[in-house]
């Protein structure tokens, strides 16, 4: 019974090591997404966080995020920051693939390709999964520095569709209303504005089962920093795979 009693303490302990060593392996394929203007001040800045699979060259994200930057209007070079130690670098990517209804992003980078992430089975999460995800929550005004939240799956939900009244029916109403609902993970990890395009992952195996799309806001946009509501919104990873052209895991 003492031998049982001192196992079971021990094994928060030796999950908390193994996650240790996982950030640490995670954390060289997790990337800033942003662009490069030489006429603004800093000339590269970065809004959301994406993550290397296949051959190290392609580069998964949220599509809001890219979306966001490709139609600034500012004429910017799209790309990733690639963090190096004490020092991080700006490679020009191009957008490969742009899947708005699943929210997912494929971009393409040139150069030395990057330690891939290995995508998993987002079909055999269940809901109580231990989960974590690294990225950069708000962005620039935190810099390039790796930030990791633990989580479960609090819930498989599909996307919420919010209530219409007549009043509010036009024709892109209808169009959404039409579109085909899918399942995405609730999480209870506390997401931020930056944090779009992480990779959730499995803390044990480091394998991606979705990546963070959204932040449920309560109130106005700003609150997602003031007051964050501590649920946010993945979407699982076979989605990505069952792309044409996915990269493979």
């Amino acid at each position: 019974m003492k031998f049982l009693y001192c196992l079971l303490f021990l094994l928060p302990a030796a999950h908390a090591q193994d996650l240790v060593q996982i950030i640490d392996d995670i954390k060289p394929s997790v990337v800033g997404i942003g662009s490069l203007q030489q006429t603004r001040g800093p000339a590269v800045g970065f809004v959301g966080t994406g993550f290397a699979i296949g051959d190290g060259l392609t580069i998964v994200t949220a599509a809001h995020v890219v979306n966001d930057l490709i139609n600034s209007g500012q004429g910017d070079t799209l790309g990733v920051l690639v963090r190096n130690g004490a020092t991080a670098h700006f490679r020009a990517a191009t957008l490969v693939s742009l899947d708005k209804e699943h929210d997912l992003a494929r971009l393409r980078i040139q150069g030395a390709a990057l330690p891939a992430l290995k995508l998993g089975d987002s079909s055999k999460v269940r809901e109580g999964k231990n989960l974590a995800f690294t990225g950069f929550p708000l962005g620039m005004v935190l810099g390039l520095h790796h930030v990791t939240h633990r989580c479960i799956v609090s819930a498989i939900t599909p996307l919420a569709t919010p209530a219409i009244t007549a009043r509010q029916l036009d024709v892109k109403t209808l169009r959404q209303l039409h579109k085909p609902v899918y399942a995405v993970f609730q999480l209870d990890g506390t997401a931020y504005p930056g944090s779009s395009g992480s990779p959730l992952y499995d803390p044990a195996t480091g394998e991606v089962v979705g990546v963070v799309n959204m932040v449920f806001v309560k109130g106005m946009k700003e609150s997602a920093i003031s007051a964050p509501s501590g649920i946010t919104y993945a979407v699982p990873v076979n989605y990505l795979k069952a792309s044409p052209s996915a990269g493979g895991p």
